[in-house]
């Protein structure tokens, strides 16, 4: 029997056959949210650990060659369904990041992670911190006045800045809030969408916008882009500024060019604080050609400002670098899963 903690009624595991091991729960409801819509969940575990998982009402029955991994299975499978009993609602996210803290660190405790999250309230949600990665990202984000988080999409990295600047604002500890981006073309050209410059570029802009409007509302962001106290603009627009008392997020800073980036991070002024985030992989800048090499590069580099700022400022005291992984993705779980697919084809 593997029994749960604080006295709680036992989760009885009952041996099938030699390769096999059955858990047999006694809530049908936290069962069925434990395997998810359709067995989504225990198919997303069975993917990732090659293990077989199938249910029965609701035993979920494992079996893995390596009899480690099989216990790991099942003692994660147990202690989800623990957390489902103290009142935690999992995604299959959640429970695909339990796994992957777990096959760091098999005693890992997942009330850590999932009960005593570290959150940012905003207007209209409060977010949570959904791995070790974002509350380690959350925790920078208090501690330094400039931070790198890089890593590939659907870790967060944008939204959680976004919300720890509109916390910021609310509670009056900036001024305003600046969000920018490379207004880098990857495909289409600028010249040919309709509209002044300002209809141009606003679909580079579009996630941060959309961000904003999630966190505030449409017309409470509207009012604050009025009154000054929310900027979102191209990275030229930065050039000759000084931005005090600003919390200030620079987006797919991979596209920048070491001149741009340069730019940028001599403009924070006194009480700001700026947060560059971006993904090394999707890089769309042009490769360098022979004919533009400068001293120290090689052919086939980019002049990607965020690979250069890194490798300058790695040893600058007062400055906070962070890079999520792919087990830290929290979108879909197909997400990771494209992730691991591109991954495997640049590697090969």
């Amino acid at each position: 029997m593997l029994h749960k903690r604080n006295g709680e009624k036992p989760i009885n595991m009952v041996k099938t056959y030699p390769n096999a091991e059955t858990l047999a729960f006694d809530d049908p409801n936290l069962a069925s949210a434990l395997f998810g819509p359709l067995d989504a969940h225990i198919q997303l575990i069975a993917h990732h650990s090659g293990a077989s998982l199938s249910t029965r009402g609701t035993e979920l029955t494992v079996s893995h060659p390596s009899e480690e991994k099989k216990q790991q299975i099942l003692l994660l499978m147990a202690k989800c369904y623990i957390l489902l009993q103290e009142g935690q609602a999992l995604t299959g996210g959640d429970i695909l990041q339990a796994y992957t803290m777990m096959n760091h660190n098999t005693d890992a405790n997942l009330q850590d992670i999932f009960h005593k999250n570290t959150s940012i309230t905003t207007p209209r949600k409060n977010i949570i911190a959904r791995n070790a990665s974002q509350r380690t990202y959350l925790n920078l984000i208090r501690e330094k006045e400039m931070l790198f988080a890089t890593g590939p999409a659907g870790t967060g990295k944008t939204y959680i800045a976004v919300a720890a600047a509109v916390s910021m604002l609310q509670s009056k500890r900036v001024k305003k809030i600046i969000l920018t981006r490379p207004a880098v073309e990857a495909g289409e050209k600028l010249g040919f969408l309709p509209g002044d410059m300002e209809e141009k570029v606003n679909p580079y802009l579009r996630p941060l916008y959309d961000a904003l409007s999630d966190m505030l509302g449409s017309a409470q962001l509207t009012a604050k882009q009025e009154s000054g106290q929310i900027e979102v603009a191209p990275l030229a627009f930065m050039r000759g500024r000084t931005l005090s008392d600003a919390f200030i997020i620079l987006d797919e800073a991979q596209n920048t060019t070491r001149e741009q980036m340069k730019m940028f991070l001599t403009r924070m002024g006194h009480g700001s604080r700026a947060i560059i985030t971006g993904d090394l992989t999707q890089i769309d800048l042009p490769a360098i050609h022979h004919s533009q090499l400068r001293k120290g590069e090689s052919t086939g580099e980019t002049r990607s400002g965020l690979i250069h700022a890194i490798s300058t400022l790695k040893d600058v005291s007062d400055i906070g670098f962070l890079h999520f992984q792919k087990g830290d993705v929290v979108r879909h779980p197909l997400v990771g899963r494209i992730v691991d697919a591109y991954d495997a084809v640049e590697n090969s």
